[in-house]
């Protein structure tokens, strides 16, 4: 996907009835009343809520998110309907988003004012993103992709959409939003019987949709608009999802994950949220003891010219980072900000940058070196980007705290050794063969301690074990007023000392600190800070082992099922091989466990139980666990 820098909505408030969009020459919505056209039109005409009656889960797409008046309409219905469906889920596409104050100026003095407080409190920054926001402890969720509706309907996976709210300023000002390639896009994502509505009564509209497979017909409009249309998807052919984004276990309603560190705690959370109750099951004696034991750990985002895969799969789970912590009760301790510093821009290349993708502040800063150190209290002497939505936290409290708000049972001491699919269900082992459990959705999340059974059913995924060696110096003078990274990163450990470190090395298997290790710590720590000379001491510390993979990006997604037949002809992309019925990989994390923890959860979740993905098309096929085998098809037998 290439992305395009997010220009912000320009909003003219003059008239209080009916907020504008000058670009446009178009109002937001009818002088009568938003939330009265949201409800006539969109509701209404989409037989809501009763369409929605004692559903697991109903998805509705709105083309042009706007002000977010029928997003609003729409949760405020759920909330009052006593029949209403367990989830409702809500993605909102928008290619010039407002600012955060203009949303609060639009919902001033609005009937739903503790919704739309909501809303305002979580939106999220500006980004070419798709961004999750969730209310109502994660029943009622928001996907906001920002961008082009073209790019959009290519990229979602959203598939079995229930109703559409075609939303677009007018198709004589904006008629790319109206054409017939976003209707054909709508048509191959409709479920059976799926409807649409929209306040137009254009022709070229109404042709468009009965070209995608709907019926159109013509109803009374709101206020004093004559007429709008309302349609039903009847096609004549299904379309069919790509053999990857067939959900792996769409009828489970439990599921066993192997690993209660970051990775398996995140995957409980995310499971809850789309009613899935989780049984964990970990080796040792606790939850988060391995590398998500460390003491403390950095979470942020990147960027780079080309906003790669990389930078986009970064942000993504920055963000999603940030949210997940907001919803959960407080941790022990948690810095925000954080400083990563630059070594090959000077301050002014990074500022272009930032200009050139159109990056918001609240997501990216440029600072000079002056500016990063009296920010940071550290002597620096490069300039830096600030993260003000990163920053650091305690890695087993962030555990704790997810497996708490997952409801998930822990089962601590219990180590699989083996495990088989029978019939339909996985069954688990441990050493002496006996049977531990038995699922139909099994999630393998357990790090380099599960590389046993990945290689059992993987055995050519490149993965790599890193050893790395944290340092602890107490007491540290000076120390950083929040997490400073680069070459190595530092923490204050909030009681006169600082973590630093950390050392890395591939396929190491030795647990024992090592002097010359801390003494590479120590000399980066310095470097890095702009110290006049290396500390002296006998430092603490602590050994860990990361799970990484060649490309530097996890794993998440299916394993290639070696029984299904599959077309040869279509096996260049991850999304078309087939998979094994509920079997779910969510690992190798790296030393990004923090910051991709929450994201990569969601996106097992969601694979797992057919809801629709919190991230495009293309970056699930870039942390797809097939990539590896799609890439050795393509080069012969080349490098992964």
């Amino acid at each position: 996907m290439k992305t395009a820098p997010i220009v912000p909505a320009e909003v003219d408030f003059s008239d209080a009835a009916a907020p504008s969009a000058p670009a446009f020459g178009d109002v937001y919505h009818s002088r009568a009343g938003a939330l009265g056209q949201a409800r006539h039109v969109f509701l209404g005409g989409n037989g809501l809520p009763g369409r929605w009656a004692g559903r697991e889960r109903f998805l509705i797409v709105e083309t042009g998110f706007g002000l977010g008046n029928n997003f609003l309409a729409s949760w405020d219905a759920w909330r009052r309907d006593t029949q209403r469906c367990q989830r409702l889920v809500f993605i909102g596409i928008e290619k010039h988003p407002l600012r955060r104050e203009d949303l609060a100026r639009a919902h001033a003095g609005s009937e739903l004012a503790e919704l739309a407080t909501q809303l305002v409190e979580a939106w999220p920054p500006l980004t070419a993103n798709l961004h999750g926001l969730e209310f109502e402890g994660g029943r009622v969720q928001l996907l906001l992709g920002f961008g082009d509706v073209h790019l959009w309907l290519r990229e979602l996976v959203a598939d079995d959409v229930d109703a559409f709210y075609l939303d677009g300023f007018s198709p004589r000002t904006n008629p790319a939003m109206w054409d017939r390639h976003v209707l054909k896009a709508l048509g191959r994502r409709a479920a059976p019987g799926a409807t649409a509505a929209t306040w137009s009564v254009a022709p070229d509209t109404r042709e468009g949709l009965a070209a995608a497979g709907f019926t159109v017909e013509r109803q009374r409009g709101f206020a004093n608009k004559g007429g709008m249309s309302v349609a039903r998807h009847e096609p004549r052919h299904a379309a069919q999802r790509p053999a990857a984004r067939r959900p792996l276990a769409p009828r489970a309603r439990e599921a066993v994950i192997i690993g209660a560190g970051l990775a398996g705690a995140a995957c409980a959370w995310a499971l809850s949220r789309q009613g899935l109750r989780a049984t964990v099951l970990e080796a040792r004696d606790g939850p988060a003891q391995a590398s998500s034991g460390n003491p403390g750990g950095l979470f942020h985002g990147t960027l780079n010219p080309d906003d790669g895969l990389h930078a986009r799969f970064n942000r993504a789970a920055a963000l999603a980072t940030a949210a997940a912590l907001r919803e959960l009760p407080p941790l022990p301790w948690l810095q925000r900000g954080l400083l990563r510093l630059e070594s090959e821009r000077d301050v002014e290349a990074m500022r272009a940058l930032i200009a050139r993708q159109r990056l918001p502040a609240d997501y990216v800063q440029a600072l000079d070196a002056a500016a990063a150190a009296a920010l940071s209290g550290l002597p620096l002497r490069q300039p830096a980007w600030f993260y003000p939505a990163g920053g650091a936290l305690p890695p087993a409290a962030y555990v704790q705290a997810l497996l708490r708000a997952s409801g998930a049972s822990l089962r601590t001491a219990c180590t699989v050794v083996r495990i088989e699919r029978a019939g339909e269900r996985w069954r688990l082992f441990d050493a002496q063969d006996g049977l531990l459990a038995e699922t139909e959705a099994l999630l393998l999340a357990g790090g380099h301690e599960s590389l046993a059974l990945l290689r059992d059913w993987a055995p050519d995924l490149p993965l790599i074990r890193q050893r790395g060696q944290l340092s602890h110096l107490s007491p540290a003078e000076p120390r950083p007023r929040l997490p400073v990274a680069g070459a190595g990163y530092a923490i204050d450990d909030g009681a006169g000392g600082l973590w630093c470190g950390a050392t890395s090395e591939d396929e190491d298997l030795d647990p024992a600190l090592r002097s010359a290790d801390h003494a590479a710590n120590l000399r980066q720590w310095a470097q890095l800070a702009g110290l006049p000379e290396t500390p002296s001491g006998a430092p603490a510390g602590r050994v860990g082992w990361r799970l990484l993979t060649p490309d530097r990006l996890p794993l998440v997604g299916g394993l290639a099922d070696p029984a299904a037949p599959a077309d040869p002809q279509r096996l260049d992309q991850p999304r078309f091989v087939p998979r094994l019925p509920g079997l779910m990989l969510c690992t190798a994390f790296g030393s990004r466990g923090i910051s991709w923890a929450a994201l990569a959860g969601r996106v097992a979740a969601a694979l797992l139980s057919g809801a629709p993905a919190p991230l495009e098309a293309s970056l699930l096929d870039a942390i797809d666990p097939v990539r590896f085998a799609v890439r050795r098809a393509r080069n012969g037998a080349g490098k992964p």
